[in-house]
């Protein structure tokens, strides 16, 4: 079982693939969203949205409950955890009415959304590439391979990258990217 394993690593390939698909969803989407792409994974793999949702859900009924006993200013008392609850609540506190702290939460979740939207569509595009990517690898093989048909010795690697290029474009495409 962990020889088959070890067939499955092929570092060269693997960062050609990598590689590739990185570059091309970089031409198609620019630098930023590349930026934003990566800077979003370690916030993704330690991201509970259930956690998070009743976390806020419970400092934001602190904060009501503070409005309602001493009013908007003092609601900057009640800490969050996470960083854009805790700028909603000091923003509220400082405000000088309801309407201009709800306009800013407007323009903060809009511009949250667009920041969050330009690197989900940076791992669609990796999502996109990747089989597509996988599939050109095989093809690289398999001209490999037929044109070593000759030498039974040289089928092998080429067999070897046609199959492995398409699985590594399926598992980055489906499990990474996705």
């Amino acid at each position: 079982m962990m020889q088959i394993l070890t067939h499955l690593l092929n570092p060269f390939t693997l960062g050609c693939m990598l590689s590739g698909c990185v570059l091309i969803a970089l031409m198609q989407n620019g630098v930023k969203a590349l930026a934003r792409g990566f800077a979003a994974l370690p916030c993704l793999w330690r991201a509970d949205p259930e956690r998070d949702m009743l976390l806020a859900r419970a400092t934001m009924t602190r904060v009501d409950h503070v409005a309602q006993l001493r009013g908007l200013q003092c609601t900057d008392r009640v800490r969050a955890a996470n960083p854009f609850l805790a700028l909603a609540i000091r923003k509220l506190a400082d405000t000088e009415t309801v309407d201009r702290f709800e306009m800013w939460a407007e323009q903060a979740l809009s511009d949250r959304r667009a920041r969050h939207e330009t690197a989900h569509k940076f791992w669609l595009s990796i999502a996109d590439v990747a089989p597509a990517l996988g599939m050109a690898g095989t093809i690289i093989g398999l001209v490999g391979m037929f044109a070593g048909m000759d030498d039974p010795a040289k089928i092998g690697p080429s067999m070897g990258l046609a199959l492995l290029t398409t699985f590594y474009g399926v598992v980055l495409a489906n499990l990474v990217a996705v």
